[in-house]
């Protein structure tokens, strides 16, 4: 967590990144969860701290201001179930298993709770974490948790689309909207209001905003300047 945390900050950070994907090496697992090995239970006072780099991560993730996409390779579980629906954008095989699956340890996905209440139906999900039913890609899809669910064959294809379609977006625009859409999930309906009506004054007054519809008005692509 602590390495993915680095490599994620070091990505938002660097110019040259426009979008974040992760994935899993191989081709059976995205991300099987928390290795309940190496002390996880033996010493769990002194692993307390390092194991606030995975709200980290996904606090980055979301406040970071680039886009993020999951190449659901494979099996996501517990953590990477986590892990993978904390991505702004979802694509998933259709043939990969998914839940949370903590209960059958005798654990609980605690920090993942976060991220998987404010997308998926809350009942759903309780349901998920008290029993530990593995669920396929399209229930998972169903309840929120997965943007796109494809076959192994068109992942790739699949990812590279809407990495591409990303990339053609303003930077700017991109970052600002996110944090807009963030910054509303936990607030009553007038203060999102008057967050979402002050932020598109913010949008309408960067120069990209000027550049998109000033193309769109002359029938051109838009040249951003990321201002």
């Amino acid at each position: 967590m602590s390495a993915l945390l680095e490599r994620t900050q070091e990505a938002m950070d660097d110019p040259e990144v426009g979008v974040v994907v992760y994935t899993g090496a191989g081709d059976r697992a995205f991300c099987a969860g928390g290795d309940l090995s190496g002390s996880f239970v033996d010493d769990p006072i002194g692993l307390h701290s390092g194991r606030g780099d995975l709200p980290r991560l996904f606090k980055t993730m979301m406040r970071g201001g680039k886009p993020t996409v999951a190449r659901v390779n494979g099996h996501a579980l517990a953590g990477g179930f986590g892990l993978a629906v904390a991505c702004d954008i979802t694509i998933c095989v259709d043939d990969a298993k998914l839940g949370t699956t903590e209960i059958k340890v005798g654990m609980w996905p605690m920090m993942i709770s976060a991220v998987l209440s404010r997308v998926m139906p809350r009942k759903a999900v309780l349901e998920m974490m008290m029993t530990g039913r593995v669920i396929t890609p399209e229930e998972a899809q169903r309840l929120g948790a997965v943007s796109r669910v494809v076959p192994r064959a068109d992942l790739d294809r699949v990812v590279d689309e809407v990495v591409d379609a990303l990339l053609t977006n303003s930077p700017t625009v991109l970052m600002m909207g996110k944090d807009s859409f963030h910054a509303m999930a936990d607030a009553s309906l007038d203060v999102a209001f008057d967050r979402l009506q002050g932020g598109l004054t913010e949008i309408a007054s960067t120069e990209d905003a000027r550049e998109g519809v000033t193309a769109f008005i002359e029938k051109r692509d838009p040249e951003w300047r990321n201002r």
